[in-house]
């Protein structure tokens, strides 16, 4: 999985465009973080004379447009995309990175794809030019282009297998930071646990209580009922633990005094679920005598619907299992609802329809059952008019029955 940050470049001050280019495009390039050069790409430039072809575009791209910006303008956008550490080879980076500078310029811009190992975290650095390549307009930076960026960066993660963000949180973090809270719970959390633990022993005071801490691996501070568990470095404070953590309430706890309330967890999972039957069964079509090729398109396309299942639900906040059960239960419920609302709407529509049938029924055979009528019910007219005739008892019958006494003077249309 992979964070993403979208990032424009300008002149600032002091310095001109060209060196500006040179200067960032030098950083990135750095060959002690590119493994001598070896985890560099580029696209429509040559990586040695990358800064020169930016400036010899936006050179040409005002020659042909006349068009010229202040200090404000943007003269390349830097991308940076970091990945979780371990998941993912530094080359399977950097090819990551040219697909998403690809796919999110368009094919449109030139670009530049370095990726760093300096770090425990392989991460890229994509410096594209905001020139296109036929020099008659720049990219801008539109409203949600780093939302867009982000979920581009996800689709391609889960197309080629890799995981993806579940609950995306500050503005452009590397994965170490990221990780530090997310990937696992974190140490204030897993102190809380314990002690939920321990109390369902029913210690009968405090002291036996952190007892029961001690034997568990903690190391406590006396004189300030501070806690250090495994791998932390520093000591944290039991009354910064959150409500219902502190000495005094978890004395007042121990004696009978008050009720304990666990702090609610967060869920840390990488399992992720989608429904099987959205899916082809690729063994299925095999032994049903389908070749390799059909086979392979499977593969696409089942690798496309997972990165659309997967990227509908992180965009709508439904990674979660028991948000996403719990919407379920909401849809699911509202359907029915508005089943019944539609199973009454639609027995009217047919009550109004057959109403509409009957009144233009009986419009159009009232003369005819007058003239019968004044035939004295003859039974020659009645043979000459038998079907109007008929039509027209049958539309006063469900008059009768439905209890209208009172017909439009006009035939509905």
């Amino acid at each position: 999985m992979a964070t993403t940050r979208l990032m424009p470049i300008h002149a600032g001050k002091g310095r001109t465009v060209g060196k500006a280019i040179q200067k960032v495009i030098a950083y990135v390039k750095n060959p002690e973080k590119t493994d001598s050069g070896q985890l560099i790409t580029t696209f429509e430039c040559d990586s040695y004379t990358a800064d020169a072809e930016f400036l010899l575009a936006k050179r040409e791209y005002l020659q042909r447009t006349g068009r010229e910006r202040g200090k404000d303008d943007v003269i390349a956008y830097h991308l940076r995309q970091s990945f979780v550490p371990g998941e993912i080879t530094p080359e399977e980076a950097n090819r990551l990175g040219y697909e998403l500078a690809k796919r999110f310029t368009k094919g449109e811009h030139a670009f530049i794809v370095c990726t760093h190992i300096d770090k425990h975290h392989c991460h890229n650095h994509i410096i594209f030019n905001s020139t296109s390549l036929d020099y008659t307009r720049k990219f801008r930076d539109f409203r949600g282009s780093g939302r867009a960026l982000g979920r581009l960066s996800d689709k391609i993660c889960l197309e080629n297998g890799y995981s993806i963000i579940e609950e995306p949180g500050g503005k452009g973090d590397t994965y170490d930071k990221w990780l530090g809270d997310r990937r696992k719970p974190s140490f204030r959390e897993q102190i809380c646990k314990s002690i939920d633990g321990a109390l369902s022993q029913n210690p009968k005071s405090f002291s036996e209580l952190m007892d029961t801490l001690r034997r568990a691996g903690y190391e406590i501070r006396d004189r300030d009922g501070a806690i250090r568990g495994r791998g932390q470095k520093r000591f944290i404070r039991m009354d910064t633990l959150g409500e219902g953590y502190s000495i005094e309430v978890l004395t007042a706890v121990i004696a009978g005094n008050r009720q304990h309330k666990p702090r609610k967890y967060r869920q840390y999972s990488d399992e992720k679920t989608i429904a099987p039957n959205l899916l082809i069964d690729i063994q299925k079509i095999l032994a049903e005598g389908k070749g390799a090729g059909y086979a392979q398109w499977a593969k696409r396309f089942n690798r496309d619907e997972l990165a659309k299942t997967m990227a509908y639900l992180k965009e709508h906040g439904l990674l979660d299992y028991a948000v996403l059960k719990e919407k379920t239960e909401s849809v699911t419920q509202r359907y029915h609802e508005l089943s019944d609302q539609i199973k009454i709407i639609e027995a009217r529509m047919r009550e109004i329809s057959d109403l509409r049938t009957q009144i233009i029924n009986y419009h159009k055979t009232r003369d005819v059952y007058v003239a019968y009528r004044k035939a004295g019910y003859s039974k020659q007219f009645l043979a000459e008019h038998e079907s109007d005739i008929i039509i027209h008892k049958a539309a006063k019958k469900y008059f009768d029955e439905v209890g209208l006494t009172k017909l439009p003077m006009q035939i509905p249309v």
